[in-house]
């Protein structure tokens, strides 16, 4: 692919209004500049790769790809890289298992991660950890753009299409087809570029002091703590208000979670959700039945037919003291859609904040998620701190991990809301 850079000068305008049908009409598809990597897959390669990556110059644009549709957990089954002077990289981390050379090589450098939250855990386990980072996902979101998918952003700032029709394959795979490696090269090799252009864009706004502030919480967040109920995340749970068919639903994914696991497949493959609950709904009679219904479908659903009737019967089984409970154990505030039963002052408060939130969100051009985690305007708004004042409000946001830039802008605001909102309680008191 020709240098991209000197072919748009408009490149940091915001994206036209043109069709979607338009504009993938209109732009070239991209091309690999420097054809396909040779796969790095032994000690040697390893090295040499490692090497290569140290004497090169700037910013280090990092991908992973993962096949969590396939196999079990999150691991990464290919590292891309690219650097200046050092071109692109394919590492396979199951011939290279141990990446910390490549992590140390880079150390001084500056991530380019499209998605950062996605690839870090995966890349943290090859033993490779950013000391600098920046998240063109998360950039694009800070600037504005309405679509923050790579292919995209690439298409709006540099003017190519993306060929993405590999973005869901089983990258355990080996060998690794070559139009796959072209599509993993292609991920790292427009990173370098489209840095440049959403700093550009990020600085006109006055928004790049706050995407750095995100970039260093998301490179330091730590590992969030395992649930020790992630059966209550079963799709469709909802639906189920019975102890005993929670119960069910417990049982059939502890079971699921361990065929799974030491098969190494992704447990929806093995058993979909939606079959899980209809096992727990329906409570067939026996195995028999069980097997016998169209809606009870998955690679393993009759493979392991056994295991899944035993799980309910031992649930079924189970004393009425051990069944768990229909809403999950939490320290936060209880489901928003409940505060207008459980507490009505709560229910108007969480309103307001709400209102304020999207107001400011709309005026700085940026979604609400971005401008306040979602969870601390839920927390302030059920327990707000006493006396309601701009400095309390910001303790209290603090305290959730909002970042000093998010503070600024919405500690007043939210304040006064919240005040107006408590007056309003004093003059009109419920009942």
């Amino acid at each position: 692919m020709a240098e991209p850079a000197a072919q748009h000068d408009h490149a940091a305008d915001p994206p036209t209004a043109q069709p979607a049908a338009a504009q993938a009409a209109l732009a070239p598809l991209l091309v690999l500049r420097d054809g396909v990597p040779d796969i790095i897959d032994d000690a040697t390669a390893l090295r040499d790769a490692a090497e290569t990556l140290a004497a090169g110059d700037g910013p280090v644009a990092v991908d992973a790809e993962r096949a969590s549709s396939y196999r079990y957990g999150h691991r990464a089954y290919l590292v891309q890289l690219r650097r200046e002077g050092a071109g692109s990289l394919l590492i396979d981390p199951i011939g290279c298992p141990d990446l910390s050379s490549i992590g140390a090589a880079v150390k001084d450098a500056e991530w380019i991660v499209h998605a950062a939250n996605q690839d870090l855990p995966c890349l943290s386990e090859v033993g490779m950890c950013p000391s600098s980072l920046f998240d063109t996902e998360l950039a694009g979101r800070l600037a504005g753009f309405p679509r923050v998918g790579l292919a995209t952003m690439v298409e709006s700032l540099l003017g190519h299409r993306m060929e993405k029709s590999h973005s869901a394959a089983d990258w355990s795979k080996r060998p690794l087809p070559e139009p796959w490696l072209r599509y993993a090269a292609l991920d790292v090799e427009v990173l370098l570029e489209l840095r440049e252009l959403l700093e550009a864009e990020l600085d006109k706004q006055g928004k790049l002091g706050w995407a750095h502030e995100e970039f260093e919480h998301l490179r330091t967040a730590p590992t969030p703590p395992v649930s020790v109920e992630r059966w209550r995340r079963v799709s469709g749970i909802h639906r189920i208000r019975n102890r005993r068919q929670l119960a069910v639903i417990r049982a059939m994914w502890t079971a699921r979670d361990r065929i799974a696991r030491d098969a190494d497949v992704s447990p929806s493959r093995l058993l979909p959700d939606a079959s899980i609950v209809y096992a727990a709904m329906a409570t067939p009679a026996s195995m028999k039945a069980l097997a016998a219904s169209q809606e009870f479908i998955g690679r393993g659903s009759r493979r392991h037919l056994e295991e899944w009737w035993r799980a309910i019967a031992e649930a079924m089984a189970l004393p009425d003291q051990e069944l768990p409970t229909i809403t999950r154990p939490s320290e936060g505030p209880p489901p928003a859609h409940r505060w207008a039963d459980r507490d009505r002052p709560a229910a108007d408060r969480l309103a307001t904040a709400r209102s304020v939130v999207a107001a400011l969100a709309d005026e700085h051009n940026l979604p609400a998620e971005n401008l306040v985690q979602p969870d601390a305007v839920r927390r302030l708004a059920w327990n707000p701190p006493q006396p309601l004042a701009a400095d309390t409000v910001a303790d209290a946001l603090r305290n959730c991990g909002a970042r000093s830039w998010q503070i600024d802008l919405v500690a007043g605001p939210l304040a006064k809301g919240l005040v107006r909102v408590a007056t309003h309680e004093l003059a009109h008191p419920v009942g």
